[in-house]
């Protein structure tokens, strides 16, 4: 029987749901939530997401600043923009679009960031404190959202083995600290596999929970899942495809076809884990804001 499809569109339509609620009840108390994003350059990538982040700002009821800089802004110019935005009363969460441009560091930049706005739980402060298990930082959207999505689709995760392929600051590290934190939605068993792990299938045959965020098209086959296990798939990958117009199709890092005949529940890709990392990034926002009034 082919695997239960966990559809991220829907419960990211309910986390948003959520969310403007509480931005509803801030505004009621004199504060709107605000969100900055910060984008470098022309990147026509770039500039769809960033779109679609200032858009959900608004329709959540958020005050939504979409800053747009030319692609040969210099490192302290863009430092001097984050500066202010950090002293803006009206902003409580600031973004910074990646990729930036060459002459840029992107760590300086986020490490620039006042953490009470750091809503993409980048900065050293937050990923601290997700490591040691304090709740009043941000945790970065996507593997937050990987969180809420296990949990809404009713996957126990205590005393599960899970397995994260990928080891990056964005996904791998934060999801496999997330999953082996001491509460009600982890308390896994972690593995992590890389580019270096030798026999990847031993390890992935182990998984109840598979994480996947390797960067590769279809690097995971329906021989590598155990039966009845749980693939959460990250990817975001454009391959060719004679029969699409535009040439080319987006797929996963999981084969899905193969997979979904042998997990028990799976993320397609379009529709799976995206939708959640914005609902989360509008969820840090808001609870930004709350934390002004406390």
């Amino acid at each position: 029987m082919p695997a239960e499809l966990i559809d991220g569109r829907a419960i990211a339509k309910k986390v948003r749901a959520e969310v403007a609620e509480r931005a509803r009840k801030l505004v009621a108390r004199g504060v709107r939530p605000g969100l900055a994003v910060v984008m470098v350059g022309d990147d026509p990538a770039s500039a769809v997401y960033t779109t679609a982040k200032a858009k959900a700002a608004e329709e959540a009821g958020m005050y939504s600043l979409n800053v747009r800089l030319p692609a040969d802004t210099s490192q302290a110019d863009l430092l001097s923009r984050v500066d202010a935005l950090n002293t803006d009363p009206k902003i409580h969460g600031i973004l910074i679009q990646m990729p930036l441009p060459a002459q840029i560091d992107p760590d300086t930049v986020i490490r620039r960031i006042n953490p009470a706005k750091d809503v993409d739980g980048f900065h050293p402060v937050n990923v601290g404190k997700m490591l040691i298990g304090e709740r009043d930082g941000f945790i970065s959207c996507t593997p937050a959202g990987i969180q809420v999505l296990l949990k809404e689709s009713g996957v126990k995760t205590p005393g599960k083995n899970c397995v994260v392929i990928g080891r990056s600051n964005i996904v791998g590290k934060p999801m496999a600290a997330l999953m082996m934190q001491n509460n009600e939605n982890a308390n896994c068993t972690v593995t992590v596999c890389h580019r270096h792990t030798a026999d990847l299938k031993s390890h992935t045959r182990a998984a109840d929970i598979l994480i996947v965020a390797a960067g590769r098209a279809r690097i995971v086959t329906a021989d590598m899942v155990k039966p009845g296990a749980v693939v959460i798939d990250v990817g975001t990958n454009r391959v060719a495809d004679a029969r699409s117009k535009s040439g080319t199709k987006l797929v996963g890092d999981v084969d899905f076809e193969s997979v979904r005949e042998v997990a028990s529940k799976i993320t397609p890709v379009p529709g799976g884990v995206g939708p959640m990392t914005i609902a989360m990034l509008m969820s840090n926002t808001v609870r930004a804001a709350e934390m002004t009034l406390r």
